[in-house]
């Protein structure tokens, strides 16, 4: 509790004394959202609105409304490289910067964590997730939740529950049974809840057997309100909420966006009408006056802390977040790390080098003040005295990308982007409503200058185009509304919305193709037409390079033929991994697997870094002698990989999920993705658990990285007998026996040898990340509680723990066990 936070006495009298002045309207309005971010003011009794904002790796600030406070904050790697650190301390760290970054952009609650399970490597949203193992998800989100709320902001933590994958995520239905709900899909939001105890909880949108996430009364009431005592409030997911009554009853809190679809003055009616007690209304009020008692917002507003965005000292942690969660798989005869000083030419290559990806899709998505790319990186760490020199390669797009700002220069002002003129017709008639530059023309959501106040709208985009390399480029639009591009004061590419269909997503043009040359300045105009009845307001102006023949691998190899070494950075394109859709297969897009056999072949030392946020097949890895996986790394990501690459750090993360060899290996192939039913047949066998079941190798395990020292795992202490109801102590001593400084992940997995039930092989209860210098040793303590042992048994509705033998494993990886000790629980 921070010291802006009143007591939970003094919180518990202040809402009573509130709600017993409410009017039944005026509590009714507590439960919905004035608009996309807030909630809705009472100013008849002083209550402020709460302000809501997206992360859950970065504050999403710019383009998010007329109402929130603009800006560029800092890009943090995403949720899966936090869990790949398994380190909470620095997650804790992560947690308050966020918080600092929140207030300053003025919002009280962080729309983050997300801790759902990594059930399918092609969900869309895994980058955004931690893990496989709700373990390891359970400690970093209560890291998180704690160290954003130490900063008097608020978390809300998601998506409750079995939000697994984004295929038909509205509408379909997460089938499974109450053992698997229990062991995998709810402990990383129970450890939560019960340790970190986060303002709020956002439900999902699907369906869990058949009930949706927002009225489902198992999940909220009687399991997260009553079994784990959380006393926040429930918020839906944008647009989650499909009832009246049916919701408040269910224990849903808070109906978002607002204004209320469903929870005005139909909820009014509803209590009027007696088909529901005024009381569940009480209670739901009452969580949110809780909430915004908690915030600080009801006594001196002007007292909480005021923040800070992107400053050096989140700089560095961004970096130092990124080198500790990227994971060395592959470093075939030390080729890493590099000697910088022997190098004369490296061959830097790859859709991945100089675009920095520092994020997936979707809500979760903020353009930062700055990026660094692996180019721009490694330039700056080598300096003059390296030949470093750089191929594309190929393209790894599977829609063509948006079209670069740096490209475009605005016909008014200074910067990078187009100008664009907004008007309040259809028509582009008269003086435009607000004029600005828009550094990119790919829109999530367009959101309007403050003088544009109607739902029909036009917008003409104007500016000239300027290409670094002569040759054929590719034009098209994706739009929900009607659009036209014009190059050269001639039309492009048009996209006129259907009319049977007005509210369709997305509506896209042919491709067009254009030769341009280098150098020259090309006009370019964008005009765009939003009607009244169009629900959505997406644009997105698409443009690349497209040769025609594509010598680009061939020069890319013969780049490599000439060089010391070659490094490769292959990966996702923007958007390919994202909030709204799955990958539709689990293989690197475009010819990037034959870029990298040819560099490969052209260079034995070629390097392959990996930007991606979950699993991808390498058909070539025994082709290369070095893999490095960098996820999502964040603003200052190029940095962060020099510095690995380099040895100016010491690789330190390990996977947070398994690495299949190929898709069809993954526990949800015969499963996944399903129609409006999802059934969740492997049970309790997610991950890992199922690889060691069914004695599937993979390409590499839960848990597993690499690191330039060398680590010794001696004398386990376990005690030979303990009692079922007491704690157990275990230890390790590790040394470091290299000649670097390094960090070790310690894991420790349980096996529960005489179950009833069937059990996993081993599932990890504990783990601690260590700091060791060359000869140094540490012991490494463990205490494992009952859970540790337990299993949840659906007939007798518990956590059970038989009497019997248990294994106590320790070891670098879910593979690699390096010391074993088996203790006899008694009853």
């Amino acid at each position: 509790m921070s010291e802006h936070t009143p007591s939970q006495q003094d919180i518990e009298a202040r809402v009573q004394e509130l709600l017993d002045t409410l009017t039944l309207d005026e509590k009714v309005s507590l439960l919905s959202g004035r608009d996309a971010w807030y909630t809705v003011p009472i100013e008849r009794l002083e209550i402020p609105p709460l302000a809501m904002t997206d992360g859950p790796h970065g504050v999403r600030a710019n383009r998010t409304g007329k109402e929130r406070l603009q800006g560029t904050a800092t890009s943090l790697p995403t949720g899966v490289s936090m869990a790949s650190s398994w380190d909470p301390e620095l997650i804790h760290r992560v947690g308050v910067a966020l918080a600092e970054e929140t207030r300053a952009l003025g919002c009280d609650i962080l729309l983050a964590p997300c801790v759902n399970i990594v059930r399918t490597p092609l969900a869309g949203r895994n980058f955004e997730s931690y893990s496989e193992d709700p373990y390891l998800a359970g400690r970093i989100a209560v890291a998180y939740v704690k160290g954003v709320q130490s900063g008097n902001v608020g978390t809300s933590v998601k998506h409750y529950a079995c939000n697994n994958q984004e295929h038909e995520r509205s509408r379909g239905n997460s089938a499974l049974d109450e053992r698997t709900l229990r062991e995998i899909y709810l402990p990383a939001f129970e450890v939560a809840v019960k340790e970190g105890q986060p303002w709020t909880v956002m439900c999902s949108y699907n369906r869990i057997n058949g009930v949706y996430a927002s009225q489902h009364d198992h999940l909220l009431n009687e399991i997260l309100k009553q079994e784990w005592g959380f006393d926040g409030f429930v918020v839906s997911d944008w647009g989650a909420n499909h009832t009246v009554f049916e919701s408040v009853a269910g224990g849903l809190d808070l109906e978002m966006p607002g204004p209320a679809k469903y929870y005005g003055r139909l909820l009014v009616e509803a209590v009027r009408n007696w088909q529901i007690e005024e009381s569940a209304v009480d209670e739901a009020v009452r969580r949110i006056l809780r909430v915004l008692a908690r915030s600080g917002k009801l006594d001196d507003p002007a007292s909480l802390p005021a923040g800070s965005v992107n400053t050096p000292e989140h700089q560095a942690l961004a970096r130092e977040l990124a080198e500790s969660s990227m994971v060395l798989l592959k470093n075939e005869g030390n080729l890493l790390p590099l000697d910088g000083k022997g190098l004369k030419k490296v061959a830097v290559i790859g859709p991945n080098a100089s675009e920095a990806r520092i994020g997936g899709g979707g809500s979760s998505y903020l353009e930062p003040p700055y990026r660094v790319s692996p180019l721009q990186g490694l330039r700056a760490r080598l300096g003059e005295g390296v030949e470093l020199s750089y191929e594309q390669g190929c393209d790894n797009y599977v829609e063509l990308p948006v079209l670069e700002p740096g490209y475009l220069t605005p016909s008014q002002g200074e910067g990078q982007g187009l100008w664009g003129s907004y008007y309040d017709n259809t028509q582009f008639s008269g003086q435009p409503q607000a004029q600005r530059l828009d550094a990119e023309l790919g829109f999530w959501h367009l959101e309007l200058p403050d003088k544009v106040t109607t739902d029909a709208f036009s917008v003409r985009w104007e500016g000239t185009l300027r290409v670094p390399e002569s040759g054929r480029y590719a034009f098209s639009l994706a739009t929900s509304g009607d659009c036209r591009l014009y190059l050269d004061n001639e039309p492009v590419a048009d996209v006129v919305r259907d009319a049977e269909a007005p509210d369709r997503w997305v509506n896209r043009s042919e491709v067009a193709y254009h030769e341009l040359q280098a150098g020259q300045d090309y006009p370019i105009r964008v005009d765009y037409v939003h009607p009244a009845d169009v629900r959505r307001r997406m644009l997105a102006v698409q443009f690349a390079y497209a040769p025609e023949p594509d010598v680009r691998p061939q020069r890319a190899a013969k780049l490599a033929a000439e060089a010391d070494l070659a490094i490769v950075f292959a990966g996702m394109p923007r958007g390919f991994e994202s909030e709204g859709h799955d990958r539709p297969h689990m293989r690197l897009p475009g010819p990037q697997d034959e870029l990298i056999r040819m560099v490969a072949h052209a260079n034995e030392r070629t390097i392959v870094v990996l930007n991606c946020g979950a699993p991808v097949e390498m058909p070539w890895i025994d082709d290369v002698p070095a893999v490095l996986l960098a996820y999502y790394p964040g603003q200052e990501g190029g940095n962060a990989a020099a510095n690995l690459l380099l040895g100016d750090a010491n690789p330190s993360g390990r996977l947070s999920v398994t690495y299949p060899k190929r898709y069809e290996d993954n526990p949800t192939y015969t499963n996944y993705p399903g129609t409006r039913e999802v059934r969740y047949g492997e049970g309790i066998f997610v991950g890992y658990r199922y690889y060691d079941r069914v004695g599937v190798e993979p390409l590499f395990p839960f848990g597993f990285g690499l690191s330039y020292t060398s680590f010794a795992y001696n004398d386990l202490q376990v005690p030979p007998t303990a009692k079922a109801s007491d704690s157990v102590e275990a230890s390790i001593v590790i040394e470091n026996t290299g000649d670097r400084a390094g960090k070790e992940v310690v894991q420790l997995y349980v096996h529960d040898v005489e179950s009833s039930l069937a059990r996993p092989p081993k599932e990890l209860k504990g783990f601690a990340k260590v700091s060791l210098q060359p000869g140094e040793r540490t012991t490494v303590k463990f205490t494992l509680d009952r859970r540790a042992f337990a299993f949840y048994d659906p007939q007798q509705a518990a956590w059970i723990v038989e009497p019997g033998a248990f294994e106590i494993l320790v070891g670098a990886s879910s593979r690699d066990i390096r010391a074993a000790a088996t203790l006899r629980l008694t009853d």
